[in-house]
């Protein structure tokens, strides 16, 4: 859904004729407060674990490709703004010890910055892992020395994710016809999962869950099609404060096809959409009231009309906003 596209829906829902004039007032309000709203997202890990992939898939955005729109060796956090999110793209890791140390300089000064308003301008803190190696010690130093120490108490902003599932035994157990893991690759990649989630509660105290997916790629001829990435999605608004999340449906891909394969044993694509309707309703229907019930139908309908093409083989995030 593009960012007008989001926001068009939702300025049909605030002139709902059934809602009084005050309260409808108060809704057209938040809804030009959400309009602003923005989500800042940190990304970091080793070079080569697939933070610019990742960011190109979950956003459809080409900005992040290493060389554009600044040095691919520059030692400063990159910005890229899109519609709502804001995403800080860290310098890799693992190049060298003193860039390290000048990288999560840059991090531990990024965590503490403030935004105009004096809250912490970070929601959110992505750590991609990289699936196809054992040596993640660099990025366990980052995370345990580094991010953990400076989240303040709102430790659920950090996120871990595991990238290049497919390749997490050197190719071997992915089936490339299904775009999925085999059981031995899906038992592999729960382990890994498992021996992260326990070596970070083991140096911090804190609780983290781990995910694996693929962001999947495109060289030539050659193309690997992503995986689990709604599961990633549904992670991120899971981390995101409530009346924020509806603003990443202005920004997430439009493309089918990167959404079509995903971890069966939830849907989270379901999840996803109702994050959507419970950030439209947390952020618009604020003094609002008793009156939040006349907006609670319209809202639902409206992401709800959206998807009513989606069949079993296209449950898609793109199908829930009309793309």
């Amino acid at each position: 859904m593009n960012h007008q596209k989001l926001f068009d829906t939702l300025e049909q829902v605030v002139s709902d004729p059934s809602l009084s004039e005050y309260d409808k007032l108060v809704a057209q309000r938040n809804l030009a407060r959400l309009r602003e709203t923005k989500v800042n997202i940190l990304v970091t890990g080793a070079t080569g674990a697939g933070k610019s992939s990742t960011i190109n898939a979950l956003f459809n955005t080409e900005v992040a490709k290493v060389g554009v729109g600044a040095d691919p060796e520059t030692m400063h956090i990159k910005k890229f703004e899109l519609n709502n999110i804001i995403l800080w793209d860290s310098p890799g890791l693992g190049d060298s010890p003193e860039k390290d140390r000048i990288h999560a300089k840059g991090i531990m000064n990024k965590l503490l910055e403030k935004d105009h308003d004096g809250n912490l301008l970070i929601d959110l803190v992505l750590v991609i892992l990289e699936g196809a190696t054992r040596d993640l010690g660099t990025s366990y130093e980052l995370i345990t020395r580094v991010i953990i120490p400076n989240l303040g108490e709102d430790k659920k902003r950090l996120l871990i994710a595991i990238n290049q599932a497919d390749v997490a035994m050197k190719g071997r157990g992915w089936d490339y016809e299904k775009n999925e893991p085999r059981p031995e690759l899906v038992k592999f990649l729960d382990a890994k999962v498992e021996s992260t989630r326990k070596r970070i509660k083991e140096a911090t105290g804190v609780d983290v869950e781990p995910i694996y997916y693929s962001a999947g790629y495109k060289e030539g001829n050659e193309e690997q099609k992503p995986y689990n990435l709604s599961k990633l999605l549904s992670f991120l608004l899971r981390s995101t404060k409530k009346e924020k999340r509806v603003v990443f449906g202005s920004d997430i891909n439009n493309k089918r096809e990167v959404w079509e394969k995903d971890d069966e044993l939830e849907d989270y694509q379901e999840n996803i959409k109702q994050s959507f309707i419970e950030s439209a309703l947390e952020a618009i229907g604020r003094g609002l009231g008793k009156a939040i019930e006349a907006i609670v139908s319209p809202v639902t309908n409206a992401i709800n009309t959206a998807t009513s093409f989606i069949s079993s083989s296209f449950r898609t995030v793109a199908g829930w906003f009309g793309f």
